[in-house]
């Protein structure tokens, strides 16, 4: 059984308003139909839609993190032909 929401659930919004090049929105990691249809969605699949934004943020960070250690590897490890 789904527990039901007593208060409405805001939007992610933070007001930055920015795609990447996959179309999520660089502020709420949200895609285009989820910014366009949020108010008409039912609450639970707004709550569906926030799980995939977080899902979405952390491989984000993940990869921002994993390029940053691979461009220290690569500073440290001189080229062979310098």
């Amino acid at each position: 059984m789904e527990q039901i929401e007593i208060f409405n659930i805001p939007s992610p919004c933070r007001n930055v308003c920015q795609t990447d090049n996959k179309g999520y929105c660089l502020g709420c990691m949200r895609n285009r139909d989820e910014r366009f249809y949020w108010n008409q969605l039912s609450d639970a699949d707004k709550l569906k839609v926030l799980k995939l934004c977080k899902l979405r943020k952390k491989r984000r960070l993940a990869k921002q993190i994993s390029h940053e250690n691979s461009s220290d590897e690569e500073q440290l490890q001189g080229s062979l032909f310098e």
